[in-house]
């Protein structure tokens, strides 16, 4: 080859790479939440306050979109329109939510299929959004059932929780993915080197709980998880923060989150009652308030707004449906730090590990 032909060469391949597409961080369902698209838009301009460096495929429909824009400049430069003529109602039934072709969650998902978007958030109907994932983004090889895991607040500082509602019926193989897939999270996410792995049973005692569990803490025992392993946890350990990792089924998971979030409107509900009783409980008030500011600030919700389904070929984050803008804004903020510290090669590298990467499943947890 001539000197003139490799120059060529050259010359053709870095075109061909500058022509190559940077894929937008987050695919964002504009249309999906009880008050889209307009907390949406008002959560991604916080966002990229904070986050100046991201771009955003903005998916929903385009006329609404274009005229809601121009009241968030900041947002309206780091992102691109695309069209998608229908949503998804939040009380559709998951098959139903399969038929719609065109809705912005499903056109979402598609440009992370495509690798378009490195992650997809959606404030929209969540057993459709777990249903399109399982479909269009598919699980990573190796994992039977992508589950749900979040991050709560403890007494010693954030623990991730998972399987929070995807999975009502679980075996122990399931229990030690959720394990797997949890580790990876809270690494990603809180930046633990190496977070404490908890399962959730009845009791702490190795003979407590079902057969499942008893086999999936086996497994753990004598996998290169050992080390991060603690045991069985108990309902009142995962608040007390004994572990950074609480594992359990989707039914148990989703009963301790509602019950937790129960026990504390009932706490602060009963607070405010208590501080308006009569004139010195109000000054009262008055000289706690600056603590009891600060105790709401580290149990805010909005704080925690953002789920993410693990497990999948993208990072697939689901807000609350009822958040506010900094809610919506909090579960962004959960999209890129499982995307910038690359939480889908953790797990792939634990499975690897383990030796179940692209495993295929035998019997029941073929299903």
């Amino acid at each position: 080859m001539t000197e003139a032909s490799v120059v060529r060469a050259e010359g053709e391949a870095d075109k061909q790479v500058a022509q190559t597409p940077v894929p937008f961080t987050l695919a964002v369902d504009a249309m999906g939440g009880d008050h889209a698209p307009k907390i949406v838009l008002a959560g991604l301009e916080t966002a990229i306050v904070r986050h100046p460096e991201i771009r955003i495929l903005l998916i929903g429909d385009e006329a609404i979109l274009g005229q809601a824009l121009k009241d968030y400049p900041r947002l309206s430069a780091a992102c691109t329109v695309r069209h998608a003529p229908e949503s998804i109602p939040m009380e559709m039934k998951p098959t139903a939510a399969l038929r719609v072709r065109g809705s912005s969650m499903r056109v979402a998902m598609e440009a992370v299929a495509a690798g378009e978007a490195r992650g997809v958030v959606s404030a929209g109907n969540s057993g459709a959004m777990l249903a399109l994932a399982k479909i269009i983004v598919k699980a990573l090889p190796g994992i039977s059932r992508p589950a749900m895991a979040a991050v709560q607040p403890s007494a010693r500082g954030d623990v991730v929780m998972l399987d929070l509602g995807a999975n009502i019926v679980c075996d122990a193989r399931n229990l030690v993915e959720f394990a797997i897939m949890g580790e990876a999270f809270a690494q990603a996410t809180l930046s633990l080197k190496a977070p404490s792995i908890g399962l959730l049973n009845v009791g702490s005692e190795d003979l407590k709980g079902d057969e499942r569990l008893r086999q999936a803490a086996e497994r753990l025992r004598d996998s290169v998880l050992a080390e991060s392993f603690y045991g069985f946890v108990e309902g009142h350990d995962i608040t007390a923060g004994v572990t950074d990792v609480v594992v359990t089924d989707g039914f148990t998971g989703n009963v301790a989150l509602k019950t937790g979030e129960g026990a504390l409107k009932l706490a602060l509900g009963l607070l405010r009652h208590v501080f308006q009783t009569n004139w010195l409980t109000k000054i009262g008030y008055m000289l706690v308030r600056p603590g009891l500011r600060r105790m709401r600030e580290w149990i805010d919700p909005s704080r925690y707004n953002g789920a993410v389904f693990v497990g999948l070929n993208g990072i697939v984050v689901k807000s609350h449906g009822g958040a506010d803008a900094e809610g919506f804004a909090s579960a962004v903020d959960v999209a890129i730090d499982a995307v910038d510290n690359n939480l889908n090669d953790k797990i792939r590298h634990r499975l690897e590990q383990l030796g179940m990467l692209g495993q295929p499943l035998e019997g029941k947890e073929q299903e």
